[in-house]
C-alpha cells in the first residue's frame, strides 16, 4: 500500500525527469554543433509564428481592455486614474503578456506538436527514421526548438503591445482619458528591464512548451488513444510548468533588480 501511494509515483517522476533531461541535453548538443536540418525551419517558423499572430493579438487586445476597465474603475474613487496606463503596461509586459501568450501557444502549437510526433511514434515512422540512419531529434525536434526560440519572443511582444493598445482604447474612448495622461507614465516608468523580463520569460516558457510537447509525443504509445492521452498530459504539464516557472522567474528577476539598482 505504501509503495503504491508514495514509492511508485516518486520513481515514475524521477524516471520522467531523467528521460526528459537526456532528451533536452541531446537536442541542445545538436543545436550547438549545427547537427540539424536548417531547411526544416521555414515551415515551423510559419506554423509557430505567422499562424499564431492573430490569436495572440486578439488575446492581448482583450486582456488589455479588461485591465484598463478594471484599473480605471478601482482607481477612480482614489483619484489615481492617471496610473491606469502604467498598470496596464507593467502587467502586460512583465506578467500577463508572457504567460497568456505561452498558454495560447501551448494550446495551438504545443498540442499539435505532441499529436503529430505521437502519431509518428505509434505508426512506427520514428523507428523507420532510426533504421535509415536519421536521428529523430535531428529531423523532428531540433528545428522546432530553434523555431520556437525565434518566434515566441516576437509573439509575446506583439501580444503585450496589443494589450497596451487595447488599454489605451478603452481608457480614451470609454472613459475619456487623454492619451497623454495614459502614455506619459508608461514612458517614464517602463524601462528596458521590463522588456528584458518579457523576453526572458517568453524564452523560458517557449522552451517548456516545445520540449514537453516533443517529449510526450516521442514517448506516446497505445495507438490513437495513447496519442490522445499523451497530448492531454503534455498540455497539462506545460500549463503547470509555466505557472511554476513564472513564479520562480518573478522572484529571481525582482531579486536581481534589487541587487543591481537597489530598493529605490
Amino acid at each position: 500500500m505504501i509503495q503504491s501511494i508514495f514509492i511508485t509515483p516518486l520513481l515514475n517522476m524521477l524516471l520522467f525527469i531523467g528521460q526528459y533531461t537526456i532528451m533536452v541535453t541531446r537536442v541542445f548538443k545538436m543545436i550547438v554543433t549545427g547537427r540539424f536540418r536548417w531547411s526544416q525551419l521555414t515551415p515551423h517558423l510559419y506554423e509557430i509564428g505567422v499562424r499564431s499572430i492573430a490569436l495572440v493579438c486578439l488575446t492581448g487586445l482583450a486582456i488589455g481592455m479588461v485591465l484598463s476597465a478594471q484599473s480605471f474603475f478601482q482607481l477612480s474613487d482614489k483619484g489615481l486614474t492617471g496610473a491606469t496606463g502604467i498598470m496596464v503596461a507593467k502587467s502586460m509586459l512583465v506578467e500577463i503578456g508572457p504567460v497568456l501568450t505561452s498558454f495560447m501557444i501551448t494550446g495551438r502549437v504545443g498540442a499539435a506538436i505532441c499529436a503529430e510526433l505521437g502519431s509518428m511514434r505509434v505508426t512506427e515512422q520514428v523507428d523507420a527514421m532510426f533504421s535509415m540512419g536519421v536521428h529523430p531529434y535531428e529531423y523532428l525536434v531540433a528545428p522546432r526548438y530553434v523555431s520556437m526560440a525565434l518566434m515566441i519572443p516576437v509573439l509575446t511582444i506583439i501580444a503585450s503591445a496589443c494589450g497596451i493598445f487595447g488599454g489605451w482604447f478603452v481608457a480614451s474612448n470609454l472613459y475619456g482619458m487623454h492619451s497623454q495622461i495614459f502614455f506619459a507614465p508608461i514612458a517614464l516608468h517602463v524601462s528596458w528591464y521590463d522588456i528584458i523580463a518579457n523576453i526572458l520569460k517568453s524564452l523560458v516558457f517557449g522552451f517548456l512548451i516545445v520540449s514537453i510537447a516533443c517529449f510526450y509525443g516521442l514517448n506516446a504509445k497505445g495507438g490513437a488513444a495513447g496519442v490522445g492521452r499523451a497530448t492531454t498530459s503534455s498540455v497539462v504539464t506545460t500549463y503547470v510548468s509555466i505557472l511554476a516557472f513564472n513564479f520562480l522567474l518573478t522572484i529571481f528577476l525582482n531579486a536581481l533588480y534589487w541587487y543591481i539598482f537597489g530598493f529605490n
